[in-house]
């Protein structure tokens, strides 16, 4: 074997916690799954030094939550969806006060913190019909926090209410939206996000809305869909992108990366599976480190591989999903309770521990 010096001291860099460019980013992609591995979980490690319980174990978090789809009519007929509808179809539909009162109590009942809420691209919903769905959630479940409307919903409503993004983003938070979900990142690579969700918000949109609520206070999660159209390149640039922001404005909490899902959906791309996964993930830990926090992705992956996950960057489960529909309609269906969540974080010899949104442990 022919020692490659380059090689080593980039290795020795990461290893070391230092900041890494795009092109070392793609030579550590072709390292041996293993390896990289051991590298993001030497990242997760320094970027948690402080989680570890009173007795010497490292924490893994999870929370309690529930995703609630407001409704599911969307004009934007993303190619990689199978959820959305138009107004014309049978099962069309806008949530009522009592079915969301009813999901948000079962909620609480589980020991639920709080609910995350998106819907389609509605055409005729009004400013003032979101501003009353926060004010009745917050005056009737105060101790519940919105997670609530991603970037490409706010850049949605900006068209449709005519106001600008500062006007909006502020008005939602006074009526009770307590943090932002990065929903609809996908790949923050307009020639890419042209490709599979052209009517959608493209990639500055994104990132400007982000950037308007932290100014405003509001954190953010930030995300990544990948394993359709995109290069490995688009993937690194998709995280440069982030890492930017994140240096600019300190607001997201945490990145959670993804897998297409393709069944019932029109976007026709191979899919990729999980040592693609978790080659994604470990090397996001490595290149986003100025992230705290990175959840794995049970949910589109299997609670088995996201287990796997947390040894390849991720220090967070994420939610126990009281409720999924949109994943669930491109065919992916796994559940956990939190007896699995503990059991898992357990197993790997961590101490499991509920967090809310701002990954302040609850227990």
């Amino acid at each position: 074997m022919i020692y490659d010096a380059a090689l080593d001291e980039l290795l020795q860099k990461v290893w070391d916690g230092h900041r890494i460019d795009a092109g070392e980013a793609l030579r550590l992609y072709s390292l041996p799954l293993e390896e990289l591995g051991a590298l993001a979980d030497r990242r997760r490690q320094l970027a948690r030094q402080n989680a570890y319980d009173g007795r010497g174990n490292q924490i893994v978090t999870y929370i309690v939550d529930r995703n609630i789809n407001y409704t599911n009519v969307c004009n934007v007929y993303c190619k990689f969806c199978a959820f959305y509808r138009t107004e014309k179809d049978s099962d069309a539909y806008v949530i009522s006060m009592e079915e969301l009162d009813r999901k948000i109590e079962e909620t609480i009942a589980l020991g639920g913190t709080q609910i995350l809420i998106q819907g389609g691209h509605h055409p005729k919903l009004s400013k003032q019909w979101y501003l009353d769905l926060l004010s009745h959630i917050k005056s009737r479940f105060p101790q519940i926090n919105i997670h609530g409307f991603s970037p490409s919903e706010f850049v949605h409503f900006r068209e449709v209410f005519n106001e600008p993004l500062e006007a909006i983003i502020a008005d939602f938070k006074a009526a009770g939206l307590g943090s932002i979900p990065g929903g609809g990142g996908e790949i923050l690579v307009d020639r890419v996000r042209k490709r599979v969700s052209p009517l959608k918000a493209m990639s500055d949109d994104w990132l400007e809305v982000m950037d308007v609520a932290h100014r405003l206070g509001l954190n953010s999660t930030a995300t990544m869909m990948f394993g359709h159209v995109e290069t490995v390149e688009d993937r690194v640039e998709h995280m440069e992108r982030l890492r930017r922001q994140q240096d600019r404005s300190k607001g997201f909490t945490a990145f959670i990366c993804w897998t297409f899902q393709a069944e019932h959906t029109r976007l026709k791309a191979p899919t990729v599976g999980a040592h693609e996964y978790l080659r994604t993930q470990a090397l996001a830990r490595i290149y986003l480190d100025n992230f705290p926090n990175v959840q794995s992705s049970w949910v589109t992956q299997g609670p088995e591989i996201g287990q796997v996950a947390l040894k390849y960057g991720a220090n967070d489960l994420g939610s126990i999903m009281i409720e999924e529909n949109v994943v669930s309609q491109a065919g992916t269906t796994f559940r956990m309770t939190v007896a699995d969540m503990q059991r898992l974080i357990r197993e790997l010899g961590y101490e499991p521990h509920q967090r809310d949104n701002w990954y302040r442990l609850l227990n």
